[in-house]
């Protein structure tokens, strides 16, 4: 037998005027949210039924009255809570964004099927579990997913930084979210320093650590394999490398030669050299002495053991060598040089072995190359 209450509630649900519309949410609010409960197992489902073909026939201010009143909490009803939920953004927003009646199969479906707009307002949910979150980045655009990124406790697998990580060499918005997150992981991080600002290289050298035990493996090298390339036919870089590879055997490799070197013009046995100290391939060395901005440059100066009066001498002749002698704005070396100051030699070592172990940085490198 249908209780007196929800009588009244379906009495209430005939009438099209608008005050019986607004009285219709206060009863159900008040029925649904008693301790006690007023309804029955059978008449809560039976209400349920009622409702869920009310809702798709009322107005939308009384949807949204409703939508806000089950996100509230305390209203055990979570089929009325997905069919709104899957309403209009206007109407689903509060429930997406606050309701817990809505799980994680529910949110994903409404991600797949809904809008933009939806997704955005999943992504402001006080806990984003990873399911959804890969969904999220799956199914939205940048808009959503650079919401996500800016929504610390969203959980994000490895997987998906991944995948989020190489395209934010492509959507720059993605860049300075990703390295404010405190679950990005160290190399990671790294794997980004080659396409972001200057001012975000600085942030990934000062706040991201290596751990040096995980990429130790790194650097452990059967002899001559690390520095030699066997593909490479230019024999001016092949003599370097045997040079520098007979002279670290012999313990004659030195800060001080390779500074010689650089004075002499002979830049392949200076950058063979500073890989060979750094325990990077002659490749990775090339780059990091190729790139423009000097801050990996001092990156690899600091790991190799380079004092700071010798790394502004080196940097400069550095400069000199590979800009033809343009001269270099004070404030950019003096910005150069705090980097080199405020980096440790085992963070610096630590970041050589990302670059050197990462696969992703070599093709971010050539891609980056093309470009330019």
């Amino acid at each position: 037998m249908v209780s007196k209450e929800l009588q009244e509630l379906l009495l209430l649900a005939r009438d099209k005027s608008t005050d019986a519309r607004s009285r219709l949410v206060e009863n159900i609010t008040d029925l649904f949210l008693t301790d006690e409960g007023r309804l029955s197992e059978h008449e809560r489902a039976l209400m349920s039924d009622i409702l869920g073909k009310l809702v798709s026939q009322v107005e939308a201010d009384i949807k949204k009255e409703l939508s806000h009143a089950l996100a509230s909490g305390g209203i055990d009803l979570p089929e009325i809570a997905k069919q709104l939920a899957s309403d209009s953004v206007e109407i689903a927003r509060p429930l997406l964004e606050r309701s817990n009646l809505l799980k994680d199969k529910d949110l994903i479906e409404i991600i797949r099927m809904r809008t933009d707009e939806h997704r955005i307002a999943i992504t402001m949910r006080e806990q984003v579990s990873e399911p959804v979150s890969n969904a999220l980045v799956e199914f939205g655009n940048e808009d959503v997913v650079e919401a996500l990124l800016n929504n610390h406790d969203a959980q994000l697998n490895k997987r998906a930084m991944e995948y989020l990580v190489a395209e934010s060499r492509r959507v720059d918005r993605f860049q300075e979210p990703l390295l404010r997150r405190s679950d990005l992981p160290g190399d990671l991080a790294y794997r980004m320093y080659w396409w972001v600002s200057a001012a975000l290289r600085k942030k990934i050298l000062a706040d991201f650590e290596v751990d040096p035990v995980i990429f130790e493996h790194a650097i452990k090298r059967a002899a001559g394999v690390a520095m030699i390339d066997q593909n490479d036919e230019q024999g001016t870089y092949i003599k370097a490398q045997r040079l520098v590879r007979r002279m670290s055997e012999n313990g004659e490799l030195s800060v001080q030669f390779l500074l010689n070197a650089l004075r002499q013009q002979r830049i392949a046995v200076f950058v063979a050299g500073m890989g060979e100290l750094g325990g990077i391939n002659f490749k990775t060395a090339w780059r990091i002495f190729s790139d423009k901005g000097g801050e990996s440059f001092a990156i690899l100066a600091k790991a190799v053991g380079v004092d700071r009066n010798q790394f502004t001498n080196i940097f400069l002749l550095v400069v000199q060598a590979r800009e033809g002698g343009t001269a270099m704005a004070p404030g950019v070396i003096k910005g150069i040089l705090e980097l080199f100051d405020a980096t440790s030699e085992e963070n610096a070592r630590g970041a050589l072995q990302v670059w050197q172990r990462d696969s992703a940085y070599q093709q971010a490198i050539e891609e980056l190359d093309k470009v330019g």
